[in-house]
């Protein structure tokens, strides 16, 4: 009978230790394990949670994300909007006649067969690319039989009416779009964005999204990642018609951030326009009231002249906040003469080190110094596997939420899901890097336990996270415009800026 009394005494002490493992997760496991030690019941057993690298992960993420103290209230985002038409890459180049030969790169697509060409070379590097398609009638031909091609989706497109459209999703923000807004591009958008009257158009521009899966085969050719190749006939984008609309739109909005983006569609303009309209965005920004920061998106280029004035033709010290990919900092830093510029392409994952010496360049020559008026100090990195959010110190706080949350949000909407799901991701992220190959950097090893990583260099603060990369992808479009809106709503600038 002492016997049974005591097996149900330790019995009804584990059940009780045990409820308090439930009721109180937050409670330091040192504690419980003391607890347990006391009662003489054994070894303690690991209270519940992840086990998994991906949810050790994600559980860490989440109780980093937290909202800045001083949020922002409205945004005003402008200028590149159209519609997407999302199809399979492969299946419309069948549809049209094409068959897999070999790739070769063309900045400007001239025809189908350029269009062929083009596709299989960046679909055989998994690449993102984007690219202006010259012929009005030729491209208004392929337009429509994807349009209309089964399976076909329409979506939101154009930097600005993606970013606007991800910070419409907190309803306590206020957010203004500028761009040419035509009637199916109006019915898509989030009700919380306000077009303003000059910005709508008769005309929807579309903009033609191949996708590929990861392993996907076309003849010879077999695809490495899931990307998206895209190419558009868009005028009113590539004139940025909608610059003058958006900058005298402020004035009454008064936001107390502006999100720039589109500069990219002027690839297929003449220089003489180019350098004209560069001016004036320099001019259009510089008319910003002081105090207000203005984040700039980058897009996929070819043009190394028209990126190399973007860099130097105080485009980048006009800005506060840049957001841009893998492939956008390879070619500024080739167009400017950079760190690391004599690389051709980065081989695999983008090596840390470089992309941390590249952000450090571009923050210590055209960023905010003593010596220097630029208003430039904060980048947002970001490719599949891995994010880096780099800041001149003393102008921005939060930024482990901010990079975090730029990350998680790509595992979510790469799978469409509201939360990481953590049996459809996967960790891919180096598990050890240098920080600096221009200097001798540190020697970081990954931990999914402390997903942000931080360093510093030379008044630069670096923070780096893994991404939980989407095993089977749903959508790839928009995912950059999605990280960079998610950083910057997490970001919080300091009130001297």
């Amino acid at each position: 009978m002492a016997l049974w009394r005591g097996s149900a005494y330790a019995g009804f002490l584990a059940l009780a230790v045990g409820c308090v493992f439930l009721l109180e997760p937050e409670l330091p496991g040192s504690a419980l394990r003391s607890l347990w030690s006391s009662l003489c019941l054994g070894p303690a057993p690991a209270p519940p949670g992840p086990v998994s690298p991906e949810g050790r992960l994600a559980a860490a993420w989440d109780a980093l994300i937290v909202r800045p103290v001083r949020r922002w209230r409205r945004v005003a985002v402008g200028v590149n909007a159209c519609v997407d038409v999302v199809l399979s890459g492969v299946k419309l180049l069948q549809a049209l006649g094409l068959s897999p030969g070999n790739g070769k790169d063309h900045s400007v697509l001239h025809s189908r067969n350029d269009l062929e060409e083009a596709f299989i070379h960046f679909m055989g590097k998994g690449a993102a690319a984007e690219r202006f398609f010259s012929d009005k009638e030729t491209f208004h031909d392929i337009a429509q039989v994807a349009s209309e091609f089964p399976g076909a989706q329409h979506y939101v497109g154009g930097n600005a009416a993606l970013i606007g459209q991800k910070f419409a999703a907190n309803s306590d923000l206020k957010v203004l779009l500028c761009g040419p807004v035509g009637p199916k591009l109006h019915e898509l958008l989030d009700d919380n964005v306000f077009v303003p009257p000059e910005s709508l158009q008769e005309v929807d521009e579309f903009h033609l999204i191949l996708e590929y899966q990861a392993g996907e085969e076309w003849g010879q050719l077999k695809a490495p990642h899931a990307n998206r190749f895209i190419f558009s006939h868009d005028l009113s984008n590539g004139a940025m018609n909608m610059l003058e609309v958006f900058v005298s739109s402020l004035e009454e909005f008064q936001p107390d951030l502006v999100v720039l983006s589109g500069l990219h569609m002027m690839e297929g303009q003449s220089k003489e326009l180019q350098r004209k309209r560069l001016l004036e965005v320099v001019t259009s920004i510089s008319d910003i009231p002081t105090g207000i920061p203005v984040h700039l998106e980058l897009a996929s280029m070819t043009n190394r002249e028209l990126m190399s004035s973007i860099v130097h033709q105080q485009v980048f010290p006009a800005v506060t906040s840049l957001g841009l990919n893998e492939q956008e900092l390879l070619f500024l830093t080739q167009s400017a003469s950079g760190p690391h510029s004599s690389l051709s392409s980065w081989n695999g994952v983008p090596d840390v080190g470089m992309v941390s010496d590249i952000l450090f360049w571009i923050l210590k020559e055209h960023g905010r110094s003593k010596s220097r008026a630029s208003d430039l100090t904060r980048i947002h990195f970001h490719t599949l596997v891995y994010h880096i959010l780099a800041t001149v110190d003393g102008h921005w706080a939060n930024q482990l939420a901010a990079v975090a949350a730029g990350a998680r949000v790509a595992g979510t909407q790469a799978c469409a899901t509201e939360t990481i799901d953590t049996s459809r991701v996967s960790l891919r992220a180096p598990q050890e890097f240098m920080t600096s190959h221009s200097e001798a950097g540190s020697r970081i090893v990954l931990n999914p336990n402390k997903p942000v990583v931080e360093w510093h260099r030379e008044g630069i603060s670096f923070h780096f996270t893994p991404v939980l990369v989407c095993k089977d992808p749903i959508r790839t479009v928009g995912l950059g415009d999605a990280i960079s809106a998610e950083g910057l709503f997490y970001s919080e600038v300091h009130p001297h800026y």
